[in-house]
C-alpha cells in the first residue's frame, strides 16, 4: 500500500511539470548494426576563380604538357585569309611567299617541320645547327606544335619587315634569302644576288649623296649671284647720286 500512497503524492507534481519540447537539432541515438555500410569521408568542393589571362595561360601550358606526353588531341587548323590578315604585303608578295612555302613543304601536309626547315636553310646557303633550327621554329610557333604553318611562315616576313628580328638570326637570313627563286638561281646565285643587292643599295646611297652635294653647290652659286647683283646695285646708286 505504500506504493499506492507514493503514486498519489507524485501525481500532482508530474501534472504540474511541462512536457519536454522536441529539438530537431538534437542528434538522435541510433543503433548501428555490423551489417550497415560505413560512410566514407565527405569530399569538399574547391572553387578556383581565375581571370581570362590565367585561363588562357593554363590552356596553353596544358596543351604543351599534352604535346610533350604525346596525348595532344588533333587541333583543327583555322582557315585564314592571308590577303586580309597580312595587308602590309601586296598580293604578288603573298603569292611569292606561298610558292616558297609549298616548294619546301616536301611532305605536302601544309607544314614545314624541323627536317624540311633544315633542308630549306641549306638550300638557301645559310645552314643552321639543330638547336638553331628549333629556336627558329619556337620564335613564331604560336600553337606549340613544333613546326611552321603557312600563317606562321608569313609571320617571319612580317617581323622582318617590322624590324623585330635580330640581324644575325636564322629567321632574318630566311627572310632575306627567300626574296629570289633559289631553285632557279642556285645557292651561289642567291649569294651573288644578295651581295649585289647590298652593293646596289650602297651605290644608290652614294648616288643620292652626290645629288645632294650638287644641289648644295647650286644653292651656293645662286646665293653668290644674288650677292653680286646687290653689290652692283649699290655701286650704281652711288654713282647716280
Amino acid at each position: 500500500m505504500a506504493s499506492d500512497e507514493l503514486a498519489r503524492k507524485l501525481q500532482p507534481r508530474l501534472a504540474a511539470e511541462p512536457a519536454p519540447l522536441f529539438n530537431p537539432f538534437t542528434p538522435e541515438e541510433t543503433t548501428v548494426k555490423a551489417s550497415d555500410p560505413v560512410p566514407g569521408p565527405q569530399k569538399k568542393a574547391v572553387v578556383v576563380i581565375v581571370n581570362d589571362d590565367t585561363s588562357e595561360l593554363t590552356a596553353k601550358l596544358t596543351r604543351r604538357l599534352c604535346i610533350n606526353n604525346g596525348n595532344a588531341a588533333s587541333k583543327q587548323a583555322k582557315v585564314f585569309n592571308p590577303y586580309t590578315e597580312f595587308k602590309e604585303f601586296s598580293r604578288k608578295q603573298i603569292k611569292d611567299m606561298e610558292k616558297i612555302f609549298k616548294r619546301f613543304d616536301s611532305g605536302k601536309d601544309g607544314f614545314i617541320d624541323l627536317m624540311e626547315l633544315k633542308l630549306m636553310m641549306e638550300k638557301l646557303g645559310a645552314p643552321q645547327t639543330h638547336l638553331g633550327l628549333k629556336n627558329m621554329i619556337k620564335e613564331v610557333d604560336e600553337d606549340f606544335d613544333g613546326k611552321l604553318s603557312y600563317r606562321e611562315f608569313l609571320l617571319i616576313f612580317r617581323r622582318a619587315a617590322a624590324g623585330e628580328l635580330q640581324e644575325e638570326s636564322g629567321l632574318m637570313a630566311l627572310a632575306r634569302l627567300s626574296e629570289i627563286d633559289v631553285s632557279t638561281e642556285g645557292v651561289m646565285g642567291a649569294r651573288d644576288y644578295f651581295e649585289a643587292k647590298v652593293q646596289a643599295l650602297k651605290v644608290g646611297s652614294k648616288f643620292e649623296a652626290e645629288i645632294r652635294e650638287e644641289q648644295e653647290e647650286r644653292k651656293r652659286q645662286e646665293l653668290d649671284r644674288k650677292q653680286r647683283q646687290a653689290a652692283f646695285k649699290e655701286l650704281q646708286s652711288a654713282f647716280c647720286s
